[in-house]
């Protein structure tokens, strides 16, 4: 089976015509998509593509203009060279996994994935078929990532916002406007007594999908500086430097991601607090999961150094490698 990275995160199927997470320049190419961040989205917004009914309202929502055809979960595309049944993935609302089977074997391409699922998420399912290649992500594929349970991290998120209230301070989460502050936010809809959580104008329309697909978001509203007294912010880092931010007297900062489990990162944004909360698998779980599926072939994407990942899994008997950018395989 040849496999392509085609850049950009983007992986090509050549026989079968496939591409995920990208667009590439296969006139045929049928393009899936596995969720609406947009290391995973085409740069060209007009592109028909496959994917999820909410991955397509939230890429909708940030901007795609082409058409999109949606599947549920479990269901079964079938294509002239491939059939492709998509499983969720349990990263961020609407995000899949697609389980592609050829002539030449079967694939199962997880783009970003978290198990145990996030709770803003529809969960996280596998196929019940032997998997020939699998093509997972390490983006935190070292022995140092291992995450608490969500219980945990949502009672830090809780005390943390808590704390600096009782204290007459600001509580500013520094997370992701999508998938990451739904996550706080739905952590934050169980502090006792209830607290009102302002969010950035980024992540106002996709917290509105999040509600629509069925999700309780607690109560929340857009970002007012003028109204903030005792409330919670959510922002993304980048929004730091914006003037009524950085206006905000006897605030307090927390990090919200995975690479809070690196006190560099919260020293570089000044944070008080880091919570190593993730989307995605930490070592010990990618581990845990590549023993389960137990393919053929293993292929590590998105990791920023695959080697530490690919020793444990060649000490447990794994055939595996990493795709390199424009780089062709065969398996």
């Amino acid at each position: 089976m040849q496999i392509r990275n085609t850049g950009h995160n983007g992986i090509h199927l050549p026989a079968s015509h496939i591409v995920l997470d990208g667009a590439g320049s296969d006139p045929q190419a049928h393009i899936f998509i596995s969720h609406a961040h947009s290391d995973h989205v085409p740069g060209k917004r007009s592109v028909p593509v496959y994917a999820s009914p909410a991955t397509a309202a939230l890429m909708r929502a940030r901007g795609h203009r082409g058409p999109v055809r949606e599947l549920a979960f479990g269901q079964t595309l079938a294509l002239p060279s491939a059939d492709v049944t998509m499983y969720p993935a349990g990263h961020i609302l609407g995000s899949a996994m697609f389980f592609i089977e050829t002539d030449e074997g079967s694939l199962l391409y997880t783009g970003d994935c978290r198990r145990p699922p996030s709770p803003a998420s529809e969960g996280f399912a596998l196929p019940d078929r032997s998997v020939d290649q699998l093509i997972i992500e390490a983006t935190f594929g070292l022995p140092l990532y291992k995450w608490e349970p969500h219980e945990v991290l949502f009672s830090q998120i809780r005390t943390f916002a808590a704390k600096s209230l009782d204290a007459e301070a600001v509580p500013i989460l520094l997370c992701y406007s999508l998938g990451k502050a739904q996550e706080v936010m739905m952590a934050l809809a169980a502090s006792d007594p209830p607290v009102t959580v302002q969010i950035h104008p980024a992540g106002v329309p996709l917290t509105r999908i999040y509600e629509e697909f069925g999700m309780s978001m607690g109560h929340w509203e857009p970002f007012d500086p003028e109204n903030l007294a005792g409330k919670v912010l959510l922002i993304p880092s980048s929004a730091l430097n914006n003037p009524d931010i950085r206006m905000i007297p006897n605030r307090r900062l927390a990090y919200v991601s995975g690479w809070a489990s690196i006190d560099a990162y919260g020293s570089r944004l000044m944070a008080d607090t880091l919570i190593p909360l993730s989307d995605h698998l930490d070592f010990f779980s990618l581990m845990d999961l590549c023993r389960e599926i137990a393919p053929g072939h293993i292929w590590l994407t998105h990791s920023p150094n695959p080697d530490v990942a690919l020793h444990y899994l060649q000490k447990e008997g794994f055939s595996c490698g990493s795709l390199e950018k424009e780089q062709y395989r065969e398996v």
